[in-house]
């Protein structure tokens, strides 16, 4: 898991010939990342493969599939693009976003942009599919960025980003070069509450489950 909360803007450093092997640059210390772990990669949740020094910082190596390649923006990177990064969250972190599983819904695309004081606000198009899981001031992900849904219309919503977050992630290279982006839906969390009377003590667990479309 994730939160939508980028910390570092890696760099592909080079793909292999089937396109399905990506070495990326980072500022994370390598010496700190386990082989196997989660890095979510502009909103896709990849594992680390490989790992070591790279210039001034580190660099590491991910596996990408073809079920992954044909769902994702990832067949559209190239060497020297730049990829938002986020490692993933451990208990006690700061929830600074919301909960993001790095599994991309669907691709969405920008179809207008409008300036405003601070920042843009961005007219985003996604998937008839998704129209009932995305709602007014909910949250969305955006290629691993975590955002706030400002207004929804048809199969459309619109997100204020603020200055700030441009100028810290891809995102400017992202809307004006990249037709299609990351579209991570933030699914309403659940929350159950059980009482179980044990020894004549009353326990209570709380509980949540995440509503997928799958599950309808």
């Amino acid at each position: 898991m994730f939160t939508g909360i980028i910390t570092d803007v890696g760099n592909v450093l080079s793909i292999s010939e089937d396109n399905n092997k990506f070495k990326i640059s980072t500022l994370f210390d390598h010496s700190d990342i386990d082989i196997g772990a989660s890095i979510c990669c502009s909103g896709i949740c990849l594992t680390v493969t490989e790992k070591g020094d790279h210039e001034d910082g580190s660099y590491f190596n991910v596996d990408v599939s073809d079920e992954t390649l044909s769902r994702t923006t990832a067949k559209n990177w190239k060497n020297n693009s730049l990829i938002n990064l986020e490692r993933s969250l451990k208990f006690g972190d700061e929830m600074g976003g919301h909960l993001v599983s790095g599994h991309v819904d669907c691709l969405s695309k920008v179809i207008s942009i409008n300036k405003v004081e601070n920042g843009n606000i961005f007219t985003i198009e996604y998937p008839d599919t998704y129209k009932k899981f995305i709602a007014s001031k909910g949250s969305i992900c955006l290629d691993g960025i975590s955002l706030t849904v400002n207004d929804v219309f048809d199969n459309k919503f619109t997100v204020n980003i603020i200055s700030h977050t441009e100028n810290n992630t891809t995102w400017p290279q992202s809307a004006t070069h990249v037709l299609y982006h990351q579209l991570i839906v933030i699914y309403f969390l659940h929350f159950i509450t059980v009482a179980i009377m044990k020894d004549h003590q009353l326990i209570v667990m709380i509980l949540f489950c995440i509503f997928h479309p799958e599950t309808g």
